[in-house]
């Protein structure tokens, strides 16, 4: 039996949701179609996706086709649940994109492609909806081509578009246009037409290489509502898609993608295992999703649950290439690499760049709204948590209004908490200008701390992130010391000198120096005459801090890369608009009566232009937007953060609340 974990991608509201009904129906796992708009579907469990009508939780449910298991997942298609289709994109074998044959290549469309054609996914296109009014076959081909620029080979043809008895026909790709793109990575199939000796059995071969190693598209039509075109791409599933690979004999190596909470409050992870069997009663340790790994022990697995026949069924252990269900894992986050380490497909998508302050409703117990908060970034690590203790408050990170939207419904709906936000604002980053470096020494400038930390902090290449070396010997003192100066380091560069967290910089550790475990006459342990790892968790914030003031910070703001198409006719009324919101136009092309317009745009301008554009545009314009780098604040007022830190930057204030006193 072989495995296929198979994804399902789209533009929102392209039939994603639908063809997984269709899919499952066609297959034999329902037996009565499900619908989005009646809130019936299998995929889409939560209540606020049967009410909105859209995915925004990742399922997975499994059918076969011949000898051929394969797990389904349906992934969301709205921007602000990118991160979702990320965790998918980390166990895929293969996927589906989902594309209307109404509306076409659209903003999501482009960026999933990019996405899937990157990380080498083998990758079938679906163009849905030809049975609608406005459905095009041979317009949407030329669309895939020209706005992905990806190699694409229909499967068939259309007869019928845009009636409801529309139809798809399998056949044979046709020889010369069927060679003209698969030529590209295949020189010995283009002499042979070239001698006119290709056959289509060659073709086919190709083809099927070809897909599997992602160089080409192969492209299905059909209906998600009538069933047409759906049988063809089954059959295409089965056949051109590659099967999960694995070794059953190596040892377990998994990825959690994700976590979820069951009836009774338990933590069940799911994990696509790559090599090697899990089986009840294992320990396994963790290693973190950040590649920096945590080395903990996850605890001992209490049962599995594999997907098989569109539902799950408990067994006793799973093997190399399949999806289960864990229980007893309840230190599991998503993204934790699961057993031996491997390469991990790194982050695909850009994190949150917005932000806002949950402000509790009328009888929302603050303590119930922590907990409830600390659940739902436990299951989306890239909604990040920020704790104020002294205001009380708590910022969540976002990728934009829906999201905070669900958010908001999710705690009324799932723990009974009315919860407003303040205004969303842009997510800031700061960066070292320069090269900066503090060192404090065991008694010494009223040092209270039996400790000797020296720091240089430098900039890095943009992106870098943070880098921690020694400029020490590591056996001068115990690892433990270098462990807890590492820790404060990483924890400290979370808030700045203007309370952003500070990115792409190299911290050195260039002094270091400790007091011995000392003890006395027939006595035990004395702390007062012996370092500690309090010691140096306690002084390394004061040194960096230090540090970062000798170095210097700039402040660095979100910036969009983005993409309008619209009328060139309305060109006239879009430039004003988008200089007032200080988006900065780079290249403008006008092709006949559509212009195009590319450029960047501060994050914080974002929502307000999308909402703009159908009026600037008589509801013709397409807009596609995503992060694409930090750019130095420069006009305004520098926007600062609030620190929810003891404040190193402020020496007496930071001793009083570690020490409980002020070094003399």
């Amino acid at each position: 039996m072989h495995v296929l974990n198979l994804g399902i991608l789209a533009h929102v509201d392209a039939g994603k949701t639908s063809l997984t009904e269709r899919l499952l129906h066609s297959v034999g796992v329902i037996d009565e179609l499900g619908s989005v708009d009646a809130g019936s579907t299998r995929t889409d469990t939560l209540a606020l996706e049967r009410q909105r009508g859209i995915t925004i939780k990742s399922a997975v449910v499994s059918f076969r086709i011949d000898d051929v298991t394969v797990n389904l997942i349906d992934t969301p298609g709205h921007p602000d649940f990118i991160a979702e289709v990320e965790r998918a994109l980390c166990v895929l074998d293969g996927a589906v994109l989902v594309v209307s044959a109404v509306e076409g290549v659209q903003a999501q469309t482009r960026i999933l492609m990019r996405t899937l054609r990157r990380l080498r996914i083998p990758t079938l296109v679906f163009v849905n909806k030809i049975d609608r009014r406005g459905a095009r076959d041979e317009g949407v081909l030329r669309e895939l081509t020209e706005r992905l620029a990806a190699r694409v080979v229909p499967m068939g043809s259309v007869t019928g578009p845009g009636t409801a008895a529309a139809a798809f026909t399998a056949v044979e790709p046709a020889l010369e246009p069927a060679v003209e793109v698969l030529a590209d990575h295949d020189d010995a199939l283009l002499s042979a037409y070239v001698d006119g000796v290709v056959t289509p059995e060659r073709v086919r071969e190709a083809l099927l290489d070809q897909t599997r190693c992602a160089f080409v598209h192969p492209v299905y039509f059909g209906s998600a509502t009538t069933g047409a075109g759906v049988p063809e791409l089954v059959a295409g599933i089965a056949e051109l898609l590659p099967g999960a690979d694995g070794d059953r004999d190596g040892p377990p190596s998994g990825t959690v993608f994700k976590v979820e909470r069951g009836p009774a409050g338990e933590k069940i992870a799911y994990v696509r295992l790559f090599s090697g069997v899990l089986r009840v009663r294992d320990r396994v340790p963790l290693g973190g999703g950040d590649g920096r790994g945590r080395g903990e022990d996850a605890g001992r697995v209490t049962a599995i649950s594999v997907f098989d026949q569109g539902t799950d069924v408990r067994q006793e252990e799973v093997a190399a290439g399949r999806i289960a269900r864990l229980w007893g894992l309840v230190d599991a986050r998503v993204g934790d690499c699961l057993g031996e380490p491997r390469d991990e497909r790194r982050r695909f998508f850009a994190p949150p760049t917005l932000e806002t302050v949950v402000v509790p409703g009328p009888g929302a117990d603050r303590r119930s709204l922590h907990l409830a908060l600390t659940r739902l970034a436990e299951q989306d690590p890239l909604i990040g948590l920020r704790h104020d203790e002294v205001r009380r408050e708590t910022s969540v990170s976002l990728y934009g209004e829906v999201q905070k939207e669900v958010l908001q419904a999710t705690l009324a709906e799932d723990h009974g908490l009315a919860v407003d936000f303040r205004e969303t604002t842009p997510l800031c980053v700061e960066r070292p200008v320069g090269v900066g470096a503090a060192a404090e020494f065991i008694k010494k400038d009223a040092n209270p701390f039996l400790a000797t930390v020296g720091l240089r902090v430098e900039p890095a290449p943009a992106g870098s992130g943070v880098r921690f070396g020694l400029e020490v010997e590591l056996g001068s003192m115990p690892y433990a010391f270098f462990k807890a100066v590492e820790d404060s380091v990483r924890e400290t560069l979370g808030q700045g000198l203007h309370g952003w967290q500070v990115t792409d910089c190299a911290v050195a550790m260039t002094h270091c120096g400790y007091w011995p475990r000392q003890s006395h006459a027939h006595q035990g342990f004395d702390k007062s005459m012996s370092s500690t790892g309090y010691d140096f968790r306690g002084l390394t914030p004061l040194v960096l801090a230090e540090a970062l003031r000798r170095a210097g910070t700039r402040v660095h703001e979100p910036m969009h890369r983005f993409r309008v198409e619209a009328p060139a006719d309305t060109l006239g009324a879009l430039l004003p608009v988008l200089a007032g919101l200080r988006a900065v136009p780079r290249t403008t092309d006008v092709r006949g009566a559509r212009c195009v317009l590319e450029g960047a745009v501060p994050a914080a301008r974002v929502h307000g232009l999308e909402q703009r554009i159908p009026a600037l545009t008589r509801g013709e314009g397409e807009w596609e937007s995503g992060f694409d780098h930090y750019a130095p604040v420069v006009d305004g007022t520098l926007p600062e953060r609030p620190r929810t830190d003891h404040n190193p930057l402020h020496r007496e204030e930071y001793l009083l609340r570690v020490t409980g006193r002020v070094a003399n």
